[in-house]
């Protein structure tokens, strides 16, 4: 028996392994499916809540972190260390002195939008400030109100050289709306005696920054708020709570969290059996930020999608038997067509293609779908094999026919510079001093890998070197991440992007120009963006040019940025990625995104 069942066609193998293993691994896998999945599922959306968690988290990072920023350039500003010195020393110009402080801090204003007040206290114990609600040089919005006094708070924030974070309180109504603000202050810093005590400054946010950050949908399925370590709601969506105290603060994460749970049970913001709660301490805000996730809705449709598999599965048994022999029929006749290309692709034959027809099952016109794409793949890597031996052989030839000696360059480039020193020309110098170092970096092994620190201080020489010649036309801002600083990268790699902006992408626009270049990591992958608020590129260009397709006019344009794409291409293959987004007479915006070097890890 045993021998004539090895002896049997596949056709009659395969019908009885049907008939036998098909029924009763499904009925028992469907059983164990029915008691599994709802956990799997809640495992599912608490390994997506915490991925939501770190996101929020990083993104209030990054917002906290730039209006730090604003707070940096109050107190460490030489001016307002003098106007303060001159307040506690109680100078004869005293109005004077405060009106001018008040003006500089009402120009800190429209560097972020939801700042709404900013607020210097003396060592003498005088107040200036410039609020943006009240518009009144006498009544603060928040400082009256707060819990804490004057002297309390002023004694917290200089106490130490760290940023402190205020909790949310209500601010007043103003404009028929109520306003609910959190502060983040510093002590004034004098940089030639740091230990000398001046005053502190508190910058005033608008708690709606941090709604924005926690995107909470009317309805949705999860809740994001913030809490800070005494227990008090720094952000939550009901405006009537903020400021007040929900828990009693634990250092065990555990604790919290169910604490947290019983507040929204409490607060019968979700109901049912499936709510959960997860928190993340922001050691920078110095606040938990917590996510509860509604899961009730999701274990609901999944009892139901459980029952009508049951039933479907129970009529599919009935009619399976009978279409066993049909479907096996086409299954081999179908593998021997796939079988019989194979072989003639295997001596050579890349042209050849599978049939697909009607009768295929499925599966099988899957494997011919994806046989017939790896032949198209392999016939077009040969085709790109051979044209990357050209464009290599022409980029030798190029770098062949730009050969220059470079010491040449740099000692007459040197004479130049002490003739422009000697007749006082210190711009000239400058200018030429900045070219000679650019040029340095880019001949000397144009292909060699530096760190990301090396290439944004030649990319500063380049910016300066432009603006220089464009009489400072344009504003440029470079933010890199100071943990990607030593991470590697290919040498004038940005460049070309950064030239394209600057020579076409502001050329014939009016008003104020703009270019931003931010350097991130995620995860081990360096997210670089260059942006500008230059003329845009037409929609029917872009299209090609995120297709890899350069159509170049007499003038080249935008050859420097194909060739940049090509070498990102040629040097991290499909693992890199560069997207270019547009909208004329708006913005261009470069996204590049490159792996970290293993080197490195």
């Amino acid at each position: 028996m045993k021998n004539i069942l090895y002896r049997a066609s596949l056709r009659k193998r395969l019908v009885l392994a049907f008939i036998i293993t098909s029924i009763i691994p499904i009925i028992l896998l469907n059983l164990f499916s029915y008691y599994n999945t709802s956990g799997i599922v809640k495992d599912n959306v608490n390994e997506q809540t915490h991925a939501n968690l770190l996101q929020l988290k990083s993104s209030l990072d990054v917002w906290v972190d730039s209006y730090e920023d604003i707070l940096f350039q109050i107190y460490m500003n030489d001016d307002i260390v003098h106007m303060v010195e001159q307040i506690n020393e109680g100078t004869e110009d005293l109005t004077m002195v405060r009106g001018q402080l008040r003006r500089i801090l009402r120009g800190m204003f429209y560097t972020k939008e939801h700042i709404k007040s900013i607020t210097v206290i003396t060592e003498s114990g005088e107040v200036v400030f410039y609020d943006l609600l009240t518009g009144s040089i006498t009544k603060n919005t928040w400082l009256d109100e707060l819990s804490t006094s004057k002297e309390e708070l002023y004694g917290k924030l200089s106490e130490d050289n760290n940023t402190h974070m205020i909790s949310t309180q209500e601010a007043g109504v103003f404009n028929a709306k109520t306003y609910y603000l959190f502060h983040l202050g510093h002590r004034i810093i004098d940089y030639k005696d740091v230990n000398k005590q001046l005053g502190v400054v508190i910058v005033s946010i608008d708690e709606e920054m941090l709604k924005e950050i926690c995107n909470n949908e009317e309805g949705g399925n999860t809740l994001n708020f913030i809490v800070d370590k005494n227990g008090y709601l720094v952000s939550y969506p009901k405006d009537s709570m903020l400021g007040k105290k929900i828990i009693t603060w634990s250092e065990d994460k555990k604790i919290r969290e169910e604490e947290y749970l019983s507040f929204i049970r409490e607060e019968n913001y979700f109901s049912g059996e499936y709510v959960t709660v997860e928190s993340s301490y922001d050691e920078a805000f110095g606040c938990d930020i917590v996510n509860v996730s509604n899961q009730n809705t999701v274990i609901d449709r999944l009892m139901t999608q459980q029952k009508i598999m049951l039933i479907v599965m129970s009529l599919s048994l009935i009619t399976l038997v009978f279409l066993i022999i049909i479907l096996i029929r086409s299954l081999t006749d179908s593998l021997q067509n796939l079988a019989g290309i194979m072989k003639r692709a295997g001596k050579g034959e890349m042209s050849a293609r599978v049939t697909i027809t009607d009768r295929m099952p499925q599966e099988v016109e899957t494997i011919a779908i994806q046989f017939n794409k790896m032949l198209g793949r392999v016939e077009d890597s040969m085709e790109k094999e051979k044209e990357a031996g050209i464009r290599q052989k022409n980029a030798e030839i190029a770098a062949l026919e730009a050969q220059i000696n470079p010491h040449f360059l740099y000692n007459t480039l040197d004479t130049i510079n002490w003739m422009a020193i000697d007749r006082d020309e210190y711009e000239i110098s400058n200018s030429i001093t900045a070219l000679a170092s650019i040029l340095r970096y880019g001949i000397d092994k144009s292909n060699e890998i530096v760190t990301i620190r090396q290439e944004c201080d030649w990319l500063k020489q380049y910016l300066f070197l432009q603006q220089t010649r464009l009489k400072n036309t344009f504003e440029c801002e470079i933010h890199v991440a100071p943990e990607v600083l030593e991470w590697h990268i290919h040498k004038l790699l940005l460049q070309p992007f950064v030239e394209n902006a600057i020579l076409h992408g502001f050329e014939g626009k009016e008003g104020t120009h703009r270019l931003e270049i931010t350097i991130f990591p995620d995860h081990d992958i360096l997210d670089i963006t260059i942006w500008d608020n230059g003329k845009g590129i037409p929609k029917e260009m872009l299209d090609h040019m995120n297709q890899g397709i350069f159509v170049q006019n007499k003038e080249k344009r935008h050859i420097g940025m194909e060739n940049a794409i090509n070498r990102i291409h040629i040097y991290y293959a499909s693992v890199a990625s560069v997207v270019i987004d547009s909208e004329e007479s708006k913005f261009t915006k470069i996204s590049i995104r490159i792996p970290r070097k293993a080197s490195e890890l």
